[in-house]
């Protein structure tokens, strides 16, 4: 498959901003010369992390924290962004601390993962997190998270569970289960 030439930004510019989000207009021409304007979220520079940890004993650890989007508390994987100057896993590990109180001697990346590509550039990085010990670091959440132990054994069942709806938590447990498998 051949890989098409992307269109030609004619002009760039924010139309809102908001404390957390700016939104961008783009003007495009297309190489059959359509023009569109497509609007997304200006790219951050910054990516994220999310991290699958596994236990010992054979068990998923998530965490429930409320999402602002869904008003409501989600289970999922923990997750955050990389800062200046960390690396993927240096960033997996620092918030694995400060979500669930665990660090990880083994941290396999899976793959790296795009949200919403038509409105969104941030990349997040998944892993699975294996080998945990017990260390803590302060985090930056409004509240304590909770941290739900799964039976790795019942992972399949965490699918239908109606508070684990996150598209990237879905992906991070599928590529988990395949790359257990094959390990």
């Amino acid at each position: 498959m051949s890989k098409r030439t992307p269109p030609v930004i004619l002009c760039k510019k924010s139309v809102a901003q908001s404390r957390l989000f700016t939104i961008e207009s783009l003007d495009l021409r297309f190489s059959n010369g359509v023009e569109r304007t497509y609007e997304r979220l200006k790219p951050s520079g910054r990516s994220g992390v999310m991290m699958v940890p596994v236990t010992d004993k054979g068990e998923l650890l998530l965490i429930r924290e409320y999402a602002a989007g869904t008003e409501d508390y989600e289970l999922g994987f923990p997750k955050g962004l990389v800062d200046l100057g960390e690396t993927a896993e240096q960033a997996a590990n620092r918030e694995l601390k400060e979500e669930i109180g665990f660090g990880a001697k083994r941290l396999m990346a899976l793959k790296e993962v795009v949200v919403a590509p038509s409105y969104f550039s941030s990349k997040m990085t998944l892993f699975v997190a294996q080998d945990l010990y017990s260390e803590t670091l302060e985090g930056d959440e409004p509240e304590p998270l909770d941290v739900v132990r799964w039976p790795l054994s019942q992972a399949e069942e965490l699918l239908s569970h109606l508070d684990f709806c996150e598209a990237r938590s879905i992906t991070a447990l599928m590529l988990t289960l395949k790359h257990l498998k094959l390990s």
